[in-house]
């Protein structure tokens, strides 16, 4: 099988796991080169990972070699180099989101389908064996029709914990727009797109104290909601309540149940690639555990891309694609929307549900 030569612009935290996936996991992927504002960062990626060339990002654009650019960029360029990477003739994959604003996640859909290139973007792990076992209990009937949905990110923010924590205060930052991705795209995977969004937000703390290193004490201004609280009807009729939140200190709710005309289905962390999974159908006393089915229970984060290169390949359209990425966008900007006018917001975006992968895959395949 031929590889498809991938270009990583932005070696930060994340990148680490995608370049151990897309260079030891996936069999259809070779990382030709990365790039980084820092020299240290570039060149400690690429010496760990065995990547051949330390390029910047303009000669990753310009290289003729390099296919796929994923851009792992902070979400404030991330437009910036999606955009150039398009304009370039590269297809593109992008960690989450798409672009700050929905108007440049449509300009990017736009341009790609102009340019009859690949667009897509994280989170992939709905293509993790959790959520593909949970589509298949629903696709195959287990609960019956969906009816409802609830879903729940709840915490008490980064200051505590992360190096460099004031990005998720400011605008781009908040829970919704940190996490919100990963329970909206399991909620388009599961139920298909949705149609109309309700919500409400607030901010309880005006300011928050870093208390990790290396800037504990400092003070951050908290320019955004950090709770928002809201619900979302799908096409095919489904209702979700959702609450995403830097604002509580402890909870006990569940991250995603489905709830069926048949039953009700508990879906793990959508963070998360695995499990556990509980079933519990109309007229069952109790829930049960279910295993799940399919392939890619660790973290495989960069599976999008894998599949991206197979459509590279082969053609078609890949599961983590510019339509639904540019979807997830709007609903999240939707909920602060429709806060802010007190109003519902009905959509514009749509997007397919994507393709469920198969059971029996080998690990490193996809088909």
């Amino acid at each position: 099988m031929r590889k498809v030569k991938i270009g990583i612009i932005g070696c930060g935290n994340i990148s680490g796991i995608y370049l151990e996936n897309l260079t030891h996991t996936f069999t259809n992927t070779e990382v030709f080169a990365v790039s980084d504002i820092s020299e240290e960062r570039m060149q400690a990626a690429a010496e760990k990972y065995g990547v051949p060339n330390q390029w910047t990002a303009e000669q990753v654009l310009n290289s003729p070699d390099v296919e796929i650019i994923v851009n792992l960029t902070t979400p404030g360029d991330h437009f910036k180099f999606c955009k150039l990477a398009l304009e370039h003739g590269k297809h593109v994959y992008v960690e989450k989101p798409l672009s700050l604003l929905p108007e440049q996640g449509h300009e990017l859909v736009e341009l790609a389908r102009e340019k009859g290139l690949l667009l897509g973007g994280a989170p992939d792990t709905f293509l993790g064996a959790g959520l593909q076992t949970c589509r298949k209990l629903i696709d195959d009937g287990y609960i019956g029709q969906p009816a409802a949905a609830t879903a729940f990110m709840l915490g008490h923010g980064h200051e505590n914990w992360h190096p460099n924590p004031a990005f998720y205060y400011q605008a781009g930052g908040g829970p919704m727009f940190d996490m919100g991705p990963y329970y909206l795209t399991a909620l388009v995977s599961l139920l298909g797109p949705a149609q109309t969004v309700a919500g409400m937000t607030a901010k309880s703390f005006e300011q928050r104290t870093i208390t990790s290193q290396p800037h504990f004490g400092e003070k951050i201004d908290v320019e955004v909601p950090t709770h928002i609280a809201g619900t979302l009807r799908f096409q095919n009729g489904a209702i979700a309540t959702m609450i995403t939140s830097f604002d509580v200190w402890s909870s006990t709710l569940p991250p995603i149940e489905i709830y069926g005309t048949q039953g009700t289905l508990l879906v793990p962390d959508p963070n998360n690639f695995g499990g556990p999974i509980s079933l519990r159908p109309a007229g069952a006393t109790e829930f049960k555990e279910i295993p799940v089915v399919h392939q890619y229970a660790e973290n495989s984060r960069g599976i999008g891309v894998s599949d991206m290169a197979n459509c590279v390949l082969n053609g078609g359209t890949p599961r983590a694609n510019g339509e639904l990425t540019n979807h997830v966008l709007e609903i999240m900007h939707a909920f602060h929307e429709s806060s802010d006018s007190g109003s519902y917001v009905e959509l514009k975006s749509n997007c397919e549900q994507p393709r469920p992968l198969k059971t029996g895959l080998v690990k490193g395949y996809l088909e």
